[in-house]
């Protein structure tokens, strides 16, 4: 071999040692915390933040609300909207932060096309009726203002269906006005948490005097990755549900989801037959909201309605935020721009119920230790005393290859409880599978607590009431000086992010 080839030769076999050791170089300080793997998949960001949320508020509100009907033709005169006074946004939000929630969504154009802000895209709106209060209507702007000033999260429902339209159902509908709209409700904040998109499309129409029935296939018609793009360019935290595919309908609008509820999902599943539950292991993440009505009667407020009961509001409450979902509940204001009397005491008293049951976390107080706890890392650990920090970036977990685990809290008194709150650490996805509760006096005998509950994943939240009812879940307490939640089985080793005690 040629002494020239002899040094080529040498430099290629250098430059692979070389870039061999850098690799083997990287991957050693690419884990220096040694967390744990994801399970895949994972949460973006966004939905992370859109899952914090929790509770929060609907408002129906619009031309239904004057003509009593629940789904307007499109056809509607705009002097039928005659608010009796400016709509009061700030009175919404103010009445939703005392219930206990922590923003709200705003109908702000419903399926009659009808929109409460001076769209470009559209006569069809408030500022053409005649009415001084609706010329000076601007929901959008006003809602984002109050919630930014409350401290609240905010977003708003904008339909894809539009039966006044008489470009629904063709292309032009979709770039001319439904696109456009999206991106006039972006601009009116970036940090808006939730953009909602309602699954009714299509059907017959008012569709600008040519009236009949058009049909479109929404899987393509809406255009929705160029809609993501458009709303997530001016609100990068801003989920799309619905048509979006960011966030899932549960599958019903009673206020309920599934005892085990996967956040997990695969694409072309069925909200009304799967919805409630998720699909274990589905390839992409979908968590699921659940939508439900106050009153008896319909979305939008109508003369003569009923309120559910505090008691029924806080069921509602461990059935869909202590099930690994979102809790949205419609309150629907009246003719006057305000949410009535009767909604704003009945919301005020589920707000005391949370405060008062969800209010004192006694796990804050307790020991706690763990059976096993992973290696720490350079800048991490994994202590148990993680879950019960009140910190949301830290967590404990087991070492690679242990997929179970049993964390123990007590005190140096006997405690009442009647809840125990979980959340797993879901950046690294939703991993658990199975865990037990159990208490004890004594810490050798033990009993198991949550009656006929199941007891398997918890996702984001979980709340367990000991005595096994969300119907009369503040019944007598249990007494005990020891606490032990088990962790009996995982997809992983278990990351547990938040443990509360009530």
């Amino acid at each position: 071999m040629h002494l020239r080839h002899i040094i080529l030769s040498a430099a290629v076999l250098f430059s692979f040692s070389a870039n061999a050791q850098l690799k083997l170089v990287c991957e050693r300080t690419l884990n220096e915390d040694n967390e744990p793997a994801p399970v895949h998949p994972v949460p973006h960001e966004r939905q992370i933040k859109w899952q914090e949320t929790e509770f929060y508020a609907f408002y129906h509100y619009g031309m239904n609300t004057y003509t009593g009907k629940e789904w307007g033709f499109g056809n509607e005169n705009p002097d039928l909207f005659a608010p009796t006074a400016v709509p009061d946004c700030m009175q919404w939000l103010s009445v939703a932060r005392d219930a206990g929630m922590k923003g709200g969504i705003a109908v702000v154009k419903h399926h009659d096309g009808f929109c409460l802000w001076d769209t470009e895209t559209t006569s069809h709106k408030c500022t053409s009726s005649s009415n001084i209060n609706a010329q000076k209507t601007n929901i959008p702007r006003d809602f984002a203002a109050a919630a930014r000033k409350l401290g609240m999260k905010y977003g708003f429902y904008v339909s894809p269906w539009d039966r006044n339209s008489e470009y629904y159902g063709t292309d032009r509908y979709v770039s001319d006005v439904f696109l456009r709209q999206c991106a006039e409700l972006a601009q009116y904040g970036t940090d808006q948490f939730e953009m909602w998109f309602d699954g009714a499309n299509g059907g017959d129409g008012y569709y600008g005097g040519k009236e009949g029935t058009r049909h479109i296939d929404r899987t393509v018609y809406y255009d929705t990755p160029n809609l993501r793009d458009t709303v997530h360019k001016v609100c990068p935290d801003c989920v799309l549900w619905g048509e979006g595919g960011e966030a899932r309908w549960i599958g019903n609008e009673e206020g309920f989801s599934g005892e085990t509820i996967w956040s997990t999902e695969n694409r072309g599943y069925s909200p009304e037959s799967n919805g409630t539950k998720g699909t274990e292991d589905g390839w992409f993440w979908l968590p699921g909201e659940s939508d439900a009505k106050i009153s008896d009667k319909g979305w939008f407020w109508h003369d003569g309605e009923k309120i559910k009961s505090p008691e029924r509001l806080f069921q509602m409450y461990l059935e869909t935020v202590g099930r690994n979902a979102t809790l949205i509940l419609n309150i629907a204001p009246d003719i006057n721009g305000r949410l009535p009397e009767q909604t704003a005491e009945g919301l005020h008293k589920m707000g005391e119920l949370l405060r008062q049951r969800l209010g004192n976390d006694i796990a804050r107080k307790a020991k706690v230790i763990a059976d096993a706890e992973r290696m720490s890392g350079k800048n991490r650990n994994y202590k148990a005393s993680n879950v019960n920090d009140g910190k949301k970036d830290t967590y404990w977990s087991t070492d690679d290859g242990k997929n179970s685990g049993v964390l123990t809290f007590s005190w140096k008194e006997p405690q009442e409880i009647r809840y125990v709150l979980l959340q797993e650490n879901i950046r690294l996805g939703q991993r658990i599978r199975k865990f037990t509760i159990e208490t004890s006096n004594d810490g050798k005998n033990w009993k198991r607590q949550g009656g006929d509950v199941k007891t398997t994943t918890i996702g984001y939240k979980r709340i367990i009431p000991l005595n096994g009812s969300t119907v009369n879940s503040y019944t007598d307490a249990v007494s005990a000086k020891y606490l032990r939640v088990s962790i009996t089985d995982s997809k992983s080793c278990p990351t547990i992010q938040n443990i509360e005690i009530y």
